[in-house]
Formats: structure tokens, sequence, C-alpha cells
């Protein structure tokens, strides 16, 4: 089973974190890191999961998030959220948008990979 992971993240210290960490868990890591093209970038990757930046140029996380969950099939597609603000007006916004789960930057590894785990698990029972 060949697992795909869609990291939509503009800092390229954090993408190439992730992108290692998951890639020696057996993830397929595809990267993308402009706000614009982020949604026709979902539709064609069709990832098991994302992962994305809130604030990123061009279109805010939030904004993809809500307009991918208007694609069809990706409804239920589990999105683990990144953000350097943790205020609850986000968690909140975000709940609203259809996020699956939110992480505060910084964040160790193993938050990273338990949530990515978790995430593909729980949509896996569905």
């Amino acid at each position: 089973m060949n697992r795909k992971v869609l990291l939509i993240e503009d800092e390229p210290n954090i993408t190439e974190a992730i992108r290692f960490l998951l890639t020696r868990d057996g993830w397929q890591v595809e990267t993308h890191e402009d706000g614009t093209t982020a949604v026709s970038k979902v539709s064609e990757s069709r990832p098991d999961l994302i992962i994305l930046d809130l604030m990123l140029p061009g279109k805010s996380g939030m904004e993809i998030l809500r307009e991918v969950r208007e694609l069809d099939g990706m409804e239920r597609l589990p999105v683990l959220m990144l953000t350097a603000r943790g205020q609850s007006r986000d968690r909140d916004m975000a709940e609203k948008a259809g996020v699956s789960r939110f992480m505060t930057k910084p964040f160790s590894n193993t938050e990273v990979l338990t949530a990515v785990r978790d995430l593909h698990a729980q949509a896996s029972r569905t």
C-alpha cells in the first residue's frame, strides 16, 4: 500500500524536515508551496492526506481548505493544518472549514508523525 501525502508549505526548512520524516516512515511525499495553485495540485495529486500551512503566498490555507472540501470526493480527506499562529480564533475557523487536525509551529517530529498516522488510520476505518 503506497500512502501519499501532499505537503503544502512555503518554508523550505519545514518542507524538508517533514518530507524526510514521512519518507522514512514509508510515505510518498509530494510538495507544493504556492497557495494560488494548491487546489488544482490537490485535484491532480489525489493524496491520501494533506498537510497544509495556514499562511501561504497567493491564497491562505483556510481558503484552500474550504475549496478542497467542495471538490468531489474530498469531503473527508484528512487535512492536518500547520500554523505559527495558534490563536483559538484560527482553530475555530479551521474547524468550521473542515480541518481534521490543527498543529501549532514549532512542533516535534513525533507530533507530526503521530498526527499523520492517526489521521490516516481514522480515514482508513471510514
